[in-house]
């Protein structure tokens, strides 16, 4: 029988998950199993990453602070004293398993720039090879508002999508989503798989705790975000990380079992009564797993570059496009300049930008625009010319260009490798879900094939 394929998991970790809320204590119980759940995941073969948060939570500790304070300053200051006694608590405790970890903290601007995004990239996947645990952070001590993840959630979604990720487990205080707040309505259901994110009818009025920053919609943008790179993303209670490895197990038979039944006919494993029987037989020794939520990963998911564009690069400003521009852009071409219909916003050459199909009028508008209608978000792009320069070459032809603005960089205003697109795809609603939500439509899937 064929051992289970070695699978890389990240595991996130809230405030509220390592320190107590009031006293700011260290979770001693809680911090202890998720290390022996980190090892046992290693000794079944595993690959594991942690995304921990709490720096500023045990430098509130450390420091006596009653409050998590408002001034940037003191949270840097606080964040710094924590992190370096938080790593210094994951690596005593791991010690006592023999197994090494590391420190890597990341801030939005270490994502942005390309070159620091694939250095933090190999180095993930280098230290995951030598059998290292990855513990990672945002860097507090640096980050402000506009290059702050904003919620390690997001952060984890990113680490999940660099490094190839096969789950993504987001630890929080329920055992899953539920469609009402269980709380407050004893009849709540749980949702147990989620196909479409689009369509989720859930209880989402978790806020997070006191001491951090996300709650359970903060879960749901990172589910989306990590299902989009094709990882299948898990919520479920983080005072029971053993949950973990019982996911991770039935997840993988029942993964194993469906492949058995779905085997071609002249596949010799497929042939064999005994593997058949024995994929069976493993199915039914995995225990029905601990309440979660799943949300299954896109077919065909977005990777590296791609990825890359649209959600490491905080987009600068807008292209407004027809949808003949839109088409070609589907088929492969790049954005020409007579395609694009206005822009908004200031930018320079090899910025990202937010790419926006809207409605080509006839004549112009009372406001002098040559389109109407809010526009659809289609996907993101870095530009070969800077918001002047498509100023004055929007609408012209490509041959055109050097005459307008005294030369031609390219006669693209966007190459097509530097074009991330989002499409909407069809895919079947969760039937426990019910009704669509406000997004209505269907999961994002992307169309970018172009061999990087």
């Amino acid at each position: 029988m064929k051992a289970h394929k070695p699978l890389i998991v990240v595991i996130k970790l809230g405030t509220s998950s390592i320190v107590d809320e009031k006293t700011h204590e260290p979770l001693l119980s809680i911090l202890t199993l998720i290390v022996e759940t980190a090892v046992r995941l290693r000794k079944d073969g595993h690959k594991v990453i942690i995304v921990s948060s709490g720096a500023i939570g045990v430098g509130l500790r450390r420091m006596d602070v009653e409050k998590r304070p408002k001034h940037l300053s003191k949270l840097q200051a606080l964040a710094a004293i924590g992190q370096c006694r938080l790593i210094s608590l994951w690596d005593s405790l791991f010690e006592h398993l023999r197994q090494p970890i590391s420190q890597i903290l990341l801030t939005r601007n270490d994502i942005a720039d390309r070159t620091r995004y694939r250095n933090a990239q190999n180095t993930i996947l280098e230290l995951l090879e030598m059998g290292v645990i990855p513990i990672v952070n945002e860097n507090d001590t640096l980050a402000v508002a506009e290059i702050k993840f904003g919620d390690n959630d997001t952060l984890s979604a990113i680490i999940a999508a660099m490094a190839h990720a096969n789950f993504l487990f987001l630890m929080t205080d329920v055992d899953c989503l539920y469609d009402k707040n269980p709380r407050a309505h004893p009849d709540a259901q749980p949702i147990e798989e989620v196909e479409d994110i689009n369509a989720i009818r859930a209880d989402v009025s978790s806020a997070g705790s006191s001491l951090g920053t996300g709650g359970m919609g903060t879960k749901i943008v990172a589910a989306r975000l990590a299902t989009s790179a094709g990882v299948t993303t898990v919520i479920t209670r983080s005072s029971s990380p053993g949950n973990i490895v019982k996911i991770v197990r039935y997840l993988q038979a029942r993964k194993k079992h469906n492949s058995s039944q779905h085997a071609p006919v002249g596949d010799s494993e497929a042939e064999d009564p005994l593997s058949r029987s024995t994929a069976s037989l493993s199915l039914d020794a995995a225990e029905r797993p601990p309440l979660h939520t799943r949300f299954l990963p896109l077919p065909q998911p977005i990777r590296d570059r791609y990825f890359w564009i649209l959600h490491g690069l905080a987009p600068h400003g807008t292209i407004y496009i027809d949808a003949g521009a839109h088409r070609a852009l589907v088929g492969k071409a790049g954005l020409l300049p007579v395609g694009v219909l206005d822009v908004e916003g200031n930018f320079a050459q090899q910025e990202s930008v937010r790419l926006v199909v809207v409605e080509r009028t006839l004549e112009p508008g009372a406001d002098g625009k040559l389109w109407e209608g809010p526009g659809v978000e289609v996907g993101r792009a870095l530009v070969n010319y800077g918001t002047p320069e498509i100023v004055r070459i929007k609408g012209h032809r490509s041959r055109e260009i050097e005459t307008l603005l005294g030369y031609a960089d390219s006669e693209y205003v966007a190459d097509r490798e530097n074009v991330s697109l989002l499409v909407k795809e069809s895919r079947p609603v969760t039937p426990v879900l019910g009704m669509a939500g406000e997004n209505g439509g269907g999961t994002a899937a992307y169309e970018n094939d172009i061999s990087l």
